[in-house]
């Protein structure tokens, strides 16, 4: 594949709005990204959930733009990473076994497909996994990619902090997370990191650790993160405001248009790779039109056009004529359970505090209009139960 030289055609991607920081220099960038050399750029994904959501495609389709320039281009998945997870604000996250890993790991190859271009024969995007070289290492390996870091440097790390000042312990085992992260880039002799502002702190170690290693230079790409420019709020799957990339066409047509409508234009910029010479003609269709449009435009990318315009009209019949979907979950009664219990079971719900939190804002009813009040209400004939304004469950009895 031919390298793209040309500044304009570069800044283009760059200037799509969605950079954060880029280090050592956006000019330094722009200036390597046009010299023809064909430059090695990944992104890497601890697998810990079934899902990715549409923050995770935003990077995967800059990561796309890059590869068309002419540069390879590497998802990495965290299968070893993952099992001792990046730590957290407020805890150690819990570690997953090794099958748990491979599991999502699996899955979200699937979902990653539809972004990039594995059809291309001459340049197709490639998919690795961080075990490959994290297991090999001694642990004499392990404590001479120590000698690289002070403390310090880890303690700097703002969710370190945050713990330190409220008496919350921070464990060593955790220091050891941006080291295998940073090894990660050491291993594939990467020229370019991409990654969200979340991460930037272990793309730095990375970044050390390939000037003391390899003698070289990487560039760091740190993107936004998705989210509410009013509210702040990040895509969540427990908050249900995460759009994730294994829904149905349906469900994902349904699950972007009950976001906000500050978050049209973000998707817009974000998710999609209509021209931004066009946003404006969009966004002037007003806040349902608009948002129905970048429905349709990312369900598409997923699913295929004429998926994306079945959703279309499956959404304007169910939830702007009144009726109920085609298709819905359906869960049999168990006299011995009640509704939410059954609900939160099969991950319809988060949790039974979510579950309480709907009954008490009388957002379920029984599609007649009858609204539960009950958070122990146990269904006992068949009947479709109505959740907020677009989730429908069908029981059977």
């Amino acid at each position: 594949m031919q390298i793209t030289t040309d500044k304009a055609t570069i800044e283009r991607v760059l200037d799509r709005g969605m950079l954060d920081t880029v280090l050592p220099s956006r000019d330094f960038l722009i200036s390597e990204l046009s010299s023809g050399r064909r430059l090695r750029i990944y992104i890497g994904f601890d697998p810990t959930g079934t899902a990715l959501h549409l923050g995770h495609a935003q990077n995967l389709m800059f990561l796309e733009d890059l590869r068309k320039l002419g540069h390879e281009v590497i998802i990495l998945f965290g299968d070893f990473t993952a099992r001792i997870g990046d730590p957290d604000k407020s805890s150690a996250r819990q570690q997953l076994t090794k099958e748990q890993v491979l599991e999502y790991a699996s899955g979200w190859v699937n979902q990653v497909r539809p972004l990039l271009n594995f059809d291309d024969t001459e340049n197709p995007p490639v998919i690795q996994y961080n075990s490959e070289w994290l297991e090999k290492l001694s642990f004499a390996d392990v404590i001479q990619l120590a000698s690289h870091f002070t403390v310090q440097q880890m303690i700097e790390r703002d969710m370190f902090q945050k713990r330190i000042q409220s008496g919350a312990p921070v464990y060593v085992h955790e220091f050891m997370y941006p080291l295998m992260q940073g090894y990660d880039s050491v291993a594939m002799d990467v020229d370019i990191e991409l990654c969200a502002t979340d991460q930037l702190f272990n793309a730095l170690a990375g970044r050390t650790l390939q000037k003391k290693i390899n003698n070289k230079e990487k560039h760091v790409i740190a993107l936004r993160l998705v989210s509410n420019p009013v509210t702040g709020e990040l895509m969540s799957k427990s908050r249900g405001s995460g759009v994730l990339l294994d829904l149905s066409a349906n469900d994902m047509y349904g699950a972007l248009m009950a976001q906000p409508d500050e978050m049209t234009e973000i998707f817009f910029t974000s998710c999609t790779r209509m021209p931004l010479d066009q946003k404006e003609t969009i966004m002037d269709m007003g806040p349902r039109d608009a948002k129905m449009f970048i429905a349709k435009e990312i369900v598409g990318i997923f699913h295929g056009k004429e998926n994306a315009e079945h959703a279309e009209q499956s959404f304007i019949e169910t939830f702007r004529k009144g009726g109920v979907p085609d298709e819905m979950p359906e869960i049999k009664i168990d006299a011995k359970k009640t509704l939410g219990e059954i609900l939160v079971e099969q991950k319809h719900i988060p949790s039974k505090s979510e579950w309480k939190r709907l009954i008490d804002g009388g957002a379920v009813s029984i599609h007649d209009g009858e609204k539960i009040s009950d958070a122990s209400f146990v269904p006992t004939e068949s009947c479709v139960i109505k959740i907020g304004k677009r989730m429908f469950i069908k029981i059977l009895g």
